[in-house]
């Protein structure tokens, strides 16, 4: 049954659904396809927890900001580049303690996450005239988070158009710099 035939069985009569099978309904949804993140997803090169190395986010504030493209550091929070980011100027707000849990963090640790969050919307959209913003944070394995055992807020920039052909078709994400020039332009704003 197609989902047009589907639709109609179930009294909707509405016609303008896609009628071939698997391919789905229209909706407003807008999606952001990143299958350039697979090698992430797979675990290629993927910054793990380990007894051996350690939280990559606190190995992290023992590095050149440079080396660790670290855009930003504060008194409980630093801001870094995401190695797989979904836009160019895809950032996290981290706190320097290793914490899991939002709830966790200290009143001090939450108001300068809210303020470097805000402060790197201020400076992405001053280097890159962005449109837009996805903000957040994964909570648990369950929710989506890769690193689940240090809390970090992704701070993702967003344009019209920008999930384009490119990564769905040409498996290839566009980035106009490299990470080190985009956090070396971020920085010098910040």
């Amino acid at each position: 049954m197609s989902a047009v035939d589907g639709d109609a069985a179930a009294g909707n009569g509405d016609t303008s659904l896609v009628g071939q099978d698997g391919v789905g309904v229209p909706d407003q949804l807008q999606r952001l396809w990143t299958p350039h993140r697979m090698a992430y997803i797979k675990g290629e090169n993927k910054p793990e927890h380990d007894r051996e190395h350690g939280c990559p986010f606190c190995r992290l504030v023992g590095m050149p900001d440079d080396e660790a493209l670290i855009v930003a550091r504060g008194s409980s929070v630093y801001a870094v580049l995401n190695l797989y980011p979904y836009n160019p100027g895809h950032l996290m707000v981290v706190p320097y303690r290793h914490v899991a849990d939002y709830t966790e963090l200290t009143t001090a640790e939450t108001a300068e996450l809210a303020e470097f969050t805000q402060h790197a919307m201020t400076v992405v959209r001053t280097v890159s005239d962005a449109h837009g913003f996805n903000i957040g944070m994964n909570q648990g394995v369950i929710a989506g988070a890769g690193i689940a055992a240090h809390l970090h807020q992704h701070v993702v920039p967003r344009w019209g158009g920008d999930a384009n052909f490119m990564p769905v078709v040409g498996q290839t994400k566009v980035l106009p710099q490299l990470l080190g020039q985009t956090r070396q332009l971020l920085a010098d704003a910040w």
